[in-house]
């Protein structure tokens, strides 16, 4: 079977960081659809209007690979591709800068801050790490080797040349990144550190919070006490595998809730992930491999501090 042909390039540039959508006609056996309009308001008036779609049309808001204006009157050509760019609902900006630590021609390590999601997504979309950077750094192609929780702060790193996201990506999901969290949370002299925790993690999908229950352990954490100041601790943690919210599960299991974690061992309302002055005290502080591209070892740092542990 013919594989199918790359698709062509956008030519719409990208809006607040954000590329555009770009659809394709798919095969239309039964004949359903005469018209590029007719399709496009199947596909898309259940979620916008078909008023919506047809008002999009008339402006101009869907275009061919040539950048022309596509007119929903034009006839349907399974195969096509277009592209329009979406309406963003306003966002409540973040008020924290994303910092730069190390920028090269193949890499870019950010500092990413507490509140601001990684890449795109429900509510999230150009306040979001990779659109600020793409903005700020004026690298529209820059994409994320990895993603860290909208919650936690700390080292994310992004990939400047589409060509070598995959040899970067190729490394997280190898497990060939040693990553190095740190975080604030009570201290307890019974619970036994340093330890490594292992436990099974399952995060059902709609579910907000992750659980351990029995079974062969999937996910696995170094925890070590660094210091205490009266009933606080300050810990780093080691994560050896990569399962949502596994460093937040097994220090709540440990009995050593991270402070302000909205998730655990509670859940709470979703205002209390929104409030700023009470950042979850999670920081990705190391990213340490060997570049796959350049042959040579990294390790970057993350210049970040958690405000429930100020400097003393």
């Amino acid at each position: 079977m013919r594989g199918r042909r790359k698709p062509p390039a956008s030519p719409l540039p990208q809006r607040d960081g954000i590329d555009a959508v770009r659809v394709r006609l798919p095969e239309d056996p039964e004949g359903r659809w005469a018209s590029v309009g007719e399709h496009l308001t199947d596909r898309f008036g259940g979620a916008i209007g078909a008023d919506r779609v047809a008002g999009m049309l008339d402006a101009g808001r869907f275009v061919g690979a040539d950048g022309a204006a596509v007119r929903g009157s034009e006839p349907y050509a399974a195969g096509r591709y277009l592209w329009f760019h979406r309406d963003f609902a306003a966002e409540v900006p973040v008020p924290f800068p994303v910092g730069v630590v190390y920028r090269d021609e193949r890499i870019v390590v950010a500092d990413k801050p507490h509140f601001l999601a990684t890449t795109p997504r429900g509510r999230h979309i150009t306040e979001t790490a990779v659109a600020r950077l793409r903005r700020e750094l004026d690298l529209p192609a820059l994409q994320p080797a990895h993603r860290l929780d909208r919650l936690t702060a700390g080292l994310v790193l992004f990939v400047v040349r589409p060509q070598d996201r995959g040899a970067y990506q190729t490394l997280f999901r190898d497990r060939r990144v040693r990553k190095e969290y740190e975080a604030v949370a009570p201290y307890d002299p019974g619970v036994a550190l340093p330890r490594t925790v292992r436990s099974r993690i399952v995060k059902d999908r709609g579910v907000l919070a992750a659980r351990e229950e029995p079974g062969e352990a999937n996910s696995e954490s170094y925890v070590e006490l660094v210091e205490h100041r009266g009933a606080l601790g300050r810990y780093r943690l080691v994560p050896a595998t990569g399962r949502t919210h596994q460093l937040r599960v097994h220090m709540n299991a440990l009995g050593l809730p991270i402070v302000h974690d909205p998730l655990y061992p509670v859940v709470e309302p979703d205002e209390a992930a929104e409030e700023g002055d009470r950042p979850l005290q999670l920081l990705a502080r190391v990213l340490e491999f060997t570049d796959p591209v350049g042959g040579e070892p990294l390790r970057f740092a993350s210049a970040l501090r958690l405000s429930a542990w100020p400097e003393g």
